[in-house]
């Protein structure tokens, strides 16, 4: 049997002992708390670099562009060198920068990342959207029916497309799947027009992500360090929340079940966590402690960052064994209810009054809490944090752009591929249905022009017209022209409505 890896230096607390955590608990699940400018983002960061040095890859969201600086060897700060002097490290801390690849959804800071429609659902979708129930139910008919008769639904414009088909076939598929109002689908497009202009158009489409991509160490054996680039998605709360809920969903159905391993497969922080919960309905807080409770069987650590843990469910909160907490503020009657409420989910330690301590805590300390090697919490202890082995605080973009340039995936998912989908199949059969009207009014027109001149037979037995006099020259022109224009005029029009229907910009 291997011996078990040594435990990741986080601190030390108050007696001068080492405050670790043991790589083969970090799948536990874990939280980091504390009020604005406490120290949130430093212990991220020490974190990541302590899962990456042992071979364990991450994913962070970095929401103010400060995470970018473990890409970079650091040492050259003041509050960091009087951190290691305060802890007796100065001399043994080495400083060096961790592998990183850098992701946007915009494709401005780091590789896109992509999804189709289909992968992420229609539950997550509307939540995406903000779909009331009705309106969640005809998403989920549209998304039923696409698959029934094989249309791939990619991206915005193929959702577009089959939420208009839904439309006008209402008749026929409500009697198998229920009433499809046209209020419900034009609330619905409209969401995603909401949606666009946040930047769902970059998010769904293809080459669409692969999660494995996360999972990579480099040369050295290092954990890939992944930092998506959130800081304008904090505009689109929706947008960032349930894009990470989807990551977390497709690690849980990619990755088979791995049991206790001695150390995770992948850490995954999810930052401003309280954004995934605000407002999320009954149906969407099952599905993500569902998550969070089972995708520890397959190596997956999942660490909260957010101000107060009252912000996290109690569901979701009781799966969190490792907890780092930072100062909380307690000026208001909500605020010390809540700080009484985060003491309660420690376990007692006599020598440290939760309460008081927490309010009392430095920028860099923290009341932290870890699971034992027989996976029982220690009591708490007041923890001065250590510093990061890499820069505090943001790269400068040529050296972002460098990252991007020799990262392991430079070059893959860059150039975005629209291949044939609902959108363009629906366009085809509508084009060869108005194709096939054209034909068929042509044919009318011909058999018309035939009986209206009929053709000269020879001999006794001659053909006359049955009708009571023959048109003029003048008016057998004039019905004619009137024929061809309105049919050129009505073949205009089905064009016209079809182009503003599809987006065709013929």
């Amino acid at each position: 049997m291997s011996e078990p890896l040594p435990g990741l230096l986080l601190g030390k607390n108050t007696v001068d002992e080492g405050v670790r955590l043991l790589p083969a608990m970090a799948n536990r699940h874990g939280l980091v708390a504390g009020a604005t400018g406490t120290g949130k983002t430093v212990t991220l960061q020490v974190l990541a670099e302590s899962f990456s040095s042992i071979g364990v890859p991450v994913f962070a969201a970095d929401m103010k562009g400060d995470l970018s600086g473990i890409s970079q060897a650091g040492g050259d700060h003041k509050k960091v060198t009087e951190r290691l002097e305060l802890l007796g490290l100065t001399g043994t801390w080495g400083f060096h920068g961790s592998p990183v690849t850098f992701w946007d959804v915009f494709g401005e800071q780091g590789h896109p990342v992509r999804t189709t429609v289909s992968e992420v659902g229609p539950l997550l979708l509307g939540r995406m959207l903000n779909l009331n129930d009705i309106q969640e139910a005809v998403l989920t008919v549209t998304f039923r029916v696409a698959d029934e008769n094989g249309l791939l639904l990619l991206d915005i414009k193929d959702l577009r497309a089959m939420l208009k088909y839904v439309a006008d076939n209402a008749r026929e598929i409500g009697t198998t799947y229920g009433n499809i109002s046209p209020a419900s689908v034009g609330a619905i497009q409209r969401a995603l027009l909401t949606l666009e202009e946040q930047g769902g158009d970059r998010f769904f489409g293809e080459p669409a992500l692969d999660l494995f991509d996360f999972i990579q160490t480099d040369s050295n054996g290092k954990g890939i360090v992944n930092i998506l680039a959130a800081d304008r998605l904090m505009s689109s709360p929706r947008l960032y929340s349930t894009m990470l809920l989807w990551l977390l969903s497709e690690l849980f159905e990619r990755l088979p079940e791995a049991g206790d391993l001695p150390k995770p497969k992948l850490v995954f922080f999810f930052d401003e966590a309280h954004m995934l919960f605000d407002d999320a309905p009954v149906a969407l807080l099952t599905k993500i402690e569902q998550v969070v409770r089972l995708i520890r069987s397959k190596g997956v650590g999942v660490y909260f960052v957010t101000q107060n843990p009252v912000d996290i469910p109690d569901t979701v909160l009781g799966q969190c064994g490792n907890k780092v907490q930072h100062a909380l503020r307690a000026y208001t009657p909500r605020e010390q209810k809540a700080v009484k409420a985060m003491a309660e989910t420690f376990r007692t330690n006599p020598d440290v009054d939760v309460e008081t301590v927490v309010t009392e805590l430095k920028v860099g300390e923290a009341l932290v809490s870890l699971l034992q090697a027989d996976g029982s919490p220690m009591p708490v202890q007041r923890t001065m944090m250590v510093s990061p082995h890499g820069r505090i605080g943001a790269i400068a973009p040529a050296e972002r752009q460098a990252a991007i340039a020799g990262s392991l995936v430079a070059g893959h998912y860059e150039a975005a591929v629209d291949r044939e989908s609902a959108h363009e199949v629906l366009k085809a059969r509508a084009e060869a249905a108005i194709a096939a009207e054209e034909q068929a009014a042509a044919a009318a027109e011909a058999a018309e022009l035939e009986v209206k001149v009929p053709k000269t037979q020879s001999g006794p037995f001659r053909k006359t017209s049955t009708s009571s006099r023959k048109d003029t020259p003048l008016e057998a022109f004039t019905k004619s022209a009137t024929r061809a224009i309105g049919s050129q005029v009505g073949r205009q029009i089905a064009r016209g409505i079809l182009d503003t229907i599809l987006g065709s910009k013929r």
